[in-house]
């Protein structure tokens, strides 16, 4: 098995030792103002001169049940045509379709995930809406605009959201590559300077699964195989995202997925039943952990537990998410984890997903009910319910007596606390002709572009091909792209490869579409080309000097392009610009990624590793780290 270097462990102290914890202020440290006052109608809870713990405490006794039950939940919604409240998009709630001004003023949910992307003034409008809306409710409790990622060029529907206006930077991937908790951290503040400007206060990222089965689903957003690099990355993000501690210019940071979604057996994704399993046959569950204690030492506010449930360790066979050996035995008293667990979306209530009925995660605990998955999941330690709105379950549970309302107050607590801590009782609004000054601004957008161009990891390059000079030929021939890119460089562009003096392919790594039309957006099975494919590319590079340009969302294996390209990059996420760029050294751009993993050589080797065990497959293509320089001198064109 291959042993990364310790360089990263020390880089990680160092990371560290640079994020200080982020932490309320004490009440010691404000002014004895008292909660109430004979001249005054403000409520002690909207008096910003108090301290938190007394405007928390005055909050909760105001709160009704059905009020606290509907801090419990976060939900996705659309940000509505032109910043507007959405009216269209359906909620089914127990044969009722809601929309969302309904989730805020009935069921009164106060946490949202917004899943679309709009330009910046309308998304900054529609944010202002939503707590104008909420201003009307009889607590006038602020709303917490959540997102998944959505500031890089791989769009998933479930994991992350087409960039938009935002700056693009790679996937997570590539900032792993490029091995810098300097420029990780730079990455995660310039999300979060994005983030504000347009409401979204919470990231539900870093994902810090790390990648020991290569057929893993969702790769393409972690930090790779090495755990300790990964922690490395985790601690500079949360310092990006969140500042020396978390305040009013702050976005928290939901890091994902407890105790890590690297051993998928199969690297099947745990949305599906295929992929529900996480197995431990190498017994390398701690090696998972390290990110995750990284992200707590450091302040990380907010952990997800994965859909997932463990086999072949100590703990119950059920999914992380129902399960209070992982989360309060493991998270929360043996690493000490005080912050909220957010469950991923989906453990209570079968829901339709593009059209197809997909069943509820509740992975080992199939055959209880809604009410009974409810339970669980509070009485595991988790503090809110993702992609659902089943208020009416909590309310049940504690009206029967299965659970106290004292359990509520807890995670209410916290969770009422966060808001009070990003400051969203005191100053819930954005300024909308600001955020389209700020969000993809010319300077945010150059740190991304620079980012895919540096990202690049450079395979193979025969007898030193790169970088192309103007005067190694002028007839290029493009598969896998649009041609005007080269015709916009003043470059002549060929209709067959035969005529050509360079050929370029753009690809990615293989999958197989699976399943329902929702499983089909997660990037499972193979990652090897099949016969026709390999056929079609080795015709390819028979007729002319063939460059080719992979995305690496999972490690492809792919031994036969290594052989016969001239030359092989790969990339996490770029621009048909950068890669251009990099090719033809524009401005002295150059590749200067390192493989985040290991690459197979074959699928045998895959399918013969253990999934939690890292870079043990047999005589990988490449090893971790692996990525070349130019060493060919490039003439100005």
């Amino acid at each position: 098995m291959f042993t990364p270097s310790a360089a990263w462990s020390n880089l990680l102290v160092s990371a560290i030792a640079l994020a200080p914890l982020a932490s309320a202020v004490p009440c010691s440290s404000c002014s004895p103002t008292p909660s109430t006052s004979p001249n005054s109608t403000i409520l002690p809870y909207l008096n910003s001169q108090l301290c938190i713990q007394d405007r928390l405490d005055d909050l909760l006794s105001r709160m009704t049940l059905e009020e606290k039950a509907g801090q419990l939940f976060i939900k996705q919604i659309p940000a509505g045509i032109n910043g507007t409240i959405d009216s269209t998009t359906l909620v089914l709630d127990q044969g009722r379709n809601l929309t969302t001004a309904p989730l805020i003023n009935e069921k009164l949910l106060s946490h949202f995930n917004v899943n679309n992307a709009l330009p910046a003034k309308q998304m900054a409008e529609w944010y202002n809406r939503i707590q104008r809306l909420a201003l009307e409710t009889r607590l006038q409790i602020p709303v917490t605009i959540a997102s998944d990622p959505r500031h890089a060029f791989a769009d998933t529907v479930g994991s992350s959201i087409a960039s938009g206006q935002f700056s693009k930077f790679p996937e997570s991937l590539g900032i792993a590559a490029l091995r810098s908790p300097e420029l990780a951290e730079q990455y995660a503040t310039i999300i979060r300077e994005e983030y504000l400007a347009v409401g979204i206060r919470s990231a539900l990222q870093p994902q810090i699964d790390v990648v020991t089965e290569p057929r893993m689903a969702r790769s393409g957003q972690t930090f790779g195989e090495d755990a300790n690099l990964t922690a490395s990355m985790v601690v500079a993000l949360i310092k990006g995202f969140q500042g020396t501690e978390l305040g009013h210019t702050s976005v928290t940071t939901v890091t994902k997925h407890f105790p890590g979604a690297g051993p998928a057996r199969n690297g099947n994704d745990s949305h599906f039943a295929t992929g529900k399993d996480n197995t431990y046959f190498g017994d390398f569950l701690n090696y998972h952990l390290i990110p995750f204690r990284a992200a707590i030492a450091a302040g990380g506010r907010q952990i997800m537990p994965s859909y997932a449930r463990p086999i072949g360790t100590k703990y119950p066979e059920v999914a992380f998410g129902f399960n209070k050996p992982v989360i309060t035995g493991l998270l929360r008293e043996e690493l000490g984890f005080e912050g909220i667990v957010v469950s991923d979306w989906g453990l209570i209530t079968d829901q339709a997903i593009i059209g197809v009925i997909e069943p509820a995660r509740a992975w080992g605990v199939e055959n209880t009910t809604e009410l009974e998955r409810a339970k669980m999941v509070l009485d595991a330690g988790v503090d809110q319910f993702g992609g659902e709105i089943r208020t009416e379950l909590i309310v049940q549970l504690v009206i029967e007596g299965h659970v106290p309302e004292s359990r509520l107050d807890v995670s209410v607590r916290k969770l009422l606390e966060e808001k009070f801590l990003l400051g969203l009782f005191d100053n819930r609004f954005v300024d909308a002709e600001a955020a389209e000054r700020v969000v993809g601004n010319p300077y945010f957008a150059r740190i991304g572009n620079e980012t895919q161009r540096r990202a690049y990891t450079l395979l193979t390059n025969k007898q030193d091909i790169l970088p192309l000079r103007p005067t190694d030929g002028n007839k290029f021939y493009a598969q896998g792209f649009n041609s005007s890119y080269l015709s916009a460089r003043n470059l002549t562009v060929v209709d067959s490869p035969e005529k050509a003096d360079f050929c370029f392919l753009r690809t990615a790594t293989p999958w197989e579409a699976r399943g329902s039309p929702f499983r089909q957006r997660y990037h499972e099975g193979r990652l090897d080309f099949n016969a026709t494919e390999r056929a079609a590319h080795s015709a390819l590079f028979n007729s002319c000097p063939t460059i080719v340009d992979i995305l690496l969302d999972r490690p492809a294996v792919i031994p036969e392009i290594a052989e016969e390209a001239a030359a092989l990059f790969g990339h996490y996420g770029a621009s048909v610009d950068a890669f251009l760029d990099v090719v033809f050294n524009k401005d002295g751009w150059k590749p200067e990624g390192r493989l985040p993993f290991e690459m197979p050589r074959s699928m045998e080797a895959v399918e013969e590793q253990v999934a939690d065990v890292p870079f043990d497959t047999v005589d990988p293509l490449f090893r971790f780290g692996h990525g070349l320089n130019y060493t060919r001198p490039a003439l100005c064109s």
